[in-house]
This record gives C-alpha cells, structure tokens and sequence, in this order.
C-alpha cells in the first residue's frame, strides 16, 4: 500500500509504505523539513494507519533529502496563527503526531539524518528506538522565540530525564549528536549517511522477524503512565498558543 498527500500552504508531503513487514512513513518539506499543520496531522495519520495494519511488524519514521532532519515548527504557520485557538490547535499537532507515535502498538524507529529543532525533538523523543549519524546536532529553539518546548516537553523528558531535558529547553544552542547518545534520545550514532541506511535496513529487518506480541507488550510498559497524555499535550498546546501572538513572538519570527 501507498499514500501520497500534499500540503496546499507549505507543498510537503506524507508518504507512507509498507513491505517485508517493514512499515515506513516518510516527510519532505522544502523548509528544512520544517512541519505545518497539514503534515502534522498527516503524520499521525500514517502512523495510526500502520499500526493497525496486521502485516507491519515496526514502523519506521524518516524525513527526505539530504539537509536536516526536521526544523520543527512551520515559521509560515506562526505568521498564519490569528488566535489563542488557532494557536492551540497548530501545537497540539505535535501532540497528535506523539500519542500516535507511543500509542502505535509497534516499534517506531526513526532515522535522523540530519539536524533536529524543536518539535522535532520530539519526534526523535517519541521513538523506541532512534539511530543517527554524527552530524545530527539537536536544539530546542523555543524559548528564543518567546515561546516554549511544552508540547513536546512531557516526552522529551521522559527520555532524557528532568535534568538533560531543562538544560537543553533553558540554553536553546546546539548539543551533538554524541550528547543526545549519551543523555538516551539517539540509541546509535553512526558515522556516515551510507552506515545509518544500511544500519537501519539491518535493524529493522530483525525486528521485523521477532513476536509481534512480545513488542506490543514491550511497548506498552516502554510508555506505562502516559494515559494521562491526551489532556496534559492540550493544555501545553493551549499556553503555546497564547505566547505565539505575544509581541516578542511576532519580532523573533520577523527577525
């Protein structure tokens, strides 16, 4: 099976496949990868979809091309935001894009190519497992913007841990990839672009051939007391979507 959509605003696409019990979602954004509305709820669409299907045993999140991996926020789409509710429900798409990630009853590993900002943390954070190369720098970008990581931040900091995740939220500059290894966000760092796609073809091929049941249950204590999530994500959405109209805000995105 094959899906094919196109964002109208931004132009990026969702692309999700499945073979060899391999299922694979992919984005492309001509923005760095950068993620609007559109793609965020495409996303967690395709995710959805494929952890239902029977003959996916992992899922595997990617982006395209050969820059970063994702820019996180469409900056287009703060400017398009004209209220606390607009705001609200352009930030919860990261949420969606998380529950469907955890809540997906498969591995998700991801392939980082590339640079992460932002919401794209989150993204990696939300993956069982998570293989990148070297260059793969990460930064959390919000809080020199006027806003903050709080959508994502509940999942980031399940990962990394109260301490990796304030001090990568509070000095939004770049950490390497080998720190994100070290603090647990990437599970593999490889050297080369070429070594990460053979890594991953190998990786997932294994898992593709253990006992479906014994990786949901895995998954499932992998993400224990998150139930709670769906409300916590809407009311982080809720105060992103009142600091993105702040005068701060609307300078830092001019600028």
């Amino acid at each position: 099976m094959e899906y094919n959509s196109s964002s109208i605003l931004d132009a990026g696409t969702v692309r999700a496949s499945l073979a060899n019990g391999i299922g694979t979602v992919s984005f492309e954004h001509p923005k760095s990868n950068s993620l609007p509305a559109k793609l965020l709820a495409e996303l967690a669409e395709r995710i959805t979809r494929l952890g239902e299907e029977p003959e996916a045993r992992v899922i595997v999140l990617r982006s395209e091309g050969t820059g970063a991996f994702c820019a996180g926020a469409s900056f287009d789409e703060f400017r398009a935001v004209g209220n606390a509710e607009e705001g609200k429900q352009f930030f919860l798409g990261f949420g969606r894009v998380v529950l469907a990630m955890i809540r997906a009853p498969k591995f998700v590993v991801t392939s980082v190519h590339g640079k992460v900002v932002g919401g794209g943390v989150g993204l990696v954070a939300a993956s069982d497992y998570a293989l990148a190369v070297e260059g793969a720098e990460l930064k959390l970008s919000e809080l020199a913007v006027g806003i903050g990581p709080f959508v994502v931040g509940p999942v980031i900091e399940r990962k990394l841990g109260l301490g990796a995740f304030s001090a990568l939220a509070v000095d939004a500059d770049w950490r390497s990839a080998a720190w994100a290894e070290r603090h647990g966000l990437y599970s593999e760092v490889l050297e080369t672009r070429p070594s990460l796609d053979a890594r991953l073809r190998d990786f997932t091929r294994k898992l593709a051939g253990f006992n479906p049941e014994a990786m949901r249950i895995m998954k499932e204590t992998f993400w224990a007391g998150t139930g709670h999530w769906p409300e916590l994500l809407a009311a982080r959405a809720e105060i992103s979507g009142r600091l993105v109209l702040s005068e701060f805000t609307k300078r830092a995105i001019a600028r």
